[in-house]
């Protein structure tokens, strides 16, 4: 049993108890015993402290031996509690109290992170792949027990941040900081819980970008509905996982190198370019990607929001455009302060 239970239970014990032995000692005890009188009998009897006894039970022997009954039955519990309070002291449960809470103060002073709902077989590679590319990120898990297994396989998880509780109320997604996300992974085993989970941070914050874990594929349908950006069957990616180790096994490879590699990690990703970018009106070539920050351009996304693979070196830059690049995470993030002005903005300042 959870030690918090189990200290929960005792507090009950002891306050029914307590009240059993004030109505006992009431109506055993003389008429004129007051509230106040068998309460204090109550409270030094259970405690043990050795006072005088303010109810005289020498001359009712049914009080007597009730008072017999309160003292054994007090000091069993009492013996109980105190071995309760020890536990709970000696396994630190104070400490993560007020660790609990320092981190809910951390994840609240999140903004534009992204929230993983559930961390099984699915969400915990979501999660490696989010701490990996050092994403900002915030676990809701209806149990310590897979962060604990989470953390003990990687020491890299061992600061993160998490809230326990269901992820379908909408009462831990705002625990979780939805009303500041940027995105949410719905990856409960439950197809239902996850549609609960899409209507709900949809309603919570209307531009939260959410993908939903999808089992069955009569749901994908009705969890777009329900506001979800995009839906992923782990069995539809599994299959073709498994047609392009037969047919392509070398690009396989390839991508299997490139997330499992540890020296760097090598991804690809995208680079959106804001309204305000210095970059608007640049040729690729004059942007200048691969040796500046040694990313390959692979695609563009247009304004109207068609592909254009392998862009040519003229292809004109505009506000909107998200260029897909190949490259290490760690440059990208320099390319995308780039984009964004911030870096002539802080030289000019």
């Amino acid at each position: 049993m959870d030690i918090r239970r189990r200290l929960a239970y005792a507090l009950l014990i002891v306050l029914v108890f307590t009240a059993v032995a004030v109505a006992g000692y009431r109506f055993l005890g003389d008429p004129d015993v007051t509230l106040l009188q068998a309460l204090y009998m109550a409270v030094i009897t259970l405690a043990g402290v050795g006072y005088g006894e303010i109810i005289d039970t020498s001359h009712t022997p049914a009080l007597r031996v009730f008072n017999m009954f309160v003292v054994l039955v007090g000091v069993t519990i009492t013996v109980y509690m105190f071995s309760v309070v020890t536990a709970f002291l000696v396994e630190g449960e104070i400490t993560n109290i007020f660790w609990r809470r320092k981190m809910l103060k951390r994840i609240q002073a999140l903004k534009h992170h992204f929230i993983v709902c559930g961390l099984g077989d699915t969400g915990r590679f979501a999660v490696e792949e989010l701490q990996k590319t050092g994403t900002p990120y915030v676990v809701v898990e209806h149990t310590e027990d897979n962060i604990k297994k989470l953390q003990e396989h990687d020491q890299a998880f061992k600061e993160i941040l998490s809230v326990i509780g269901d992820a379908t109320d909408e009462t831990t997604l705002d625990q979780a900081g939805i009303e500041h996300a940027k995105g949410l992974i719905a990856s409960l085993a439950s197809d239902k819980d996850n549609l609960v989970i899409t209507v709900v941070a949809r309603q919570k914050n209307p531009h939260v970008r959410i993908i939903a874990r999808c089992t069955e594929q009569r749901f994908a349908e009705r969890l777009v509905k329900a506001g979800a950006n995009s839906t992923v069957s782990p069995n539809r990616i599994g299959g073709m996982r498994m047609a392009s180790e037969a047919l392509r096994p070398h690009v396989v490879g390839f991508l299997d190198i490139m997330l499992k590699e540890h020296g760097r990690t090598l991804r690809i990703e995208e680079i959106d370019i804001p309204s305000n970018s210095p970059w608007i009106g640049s040729t690729l070539q004059h942007m200048d990607l691969r040796h500046k920050f040694n990313l390959l351009p692979l695609a563009v996304k247009q304004g109207d929001g068609s592909f254009l693979p392998n862009p040519p070196d003229h292809h004109l830059v505009t506000a909107g455009t998200v260029i897909i690049v190949m490259g290490d995470v760690a440059e990208l993030k320099r390319a995308r302060h780039a984009a964004s002005g911030a870096g002539m903005l802080a030289a000019a300042t």
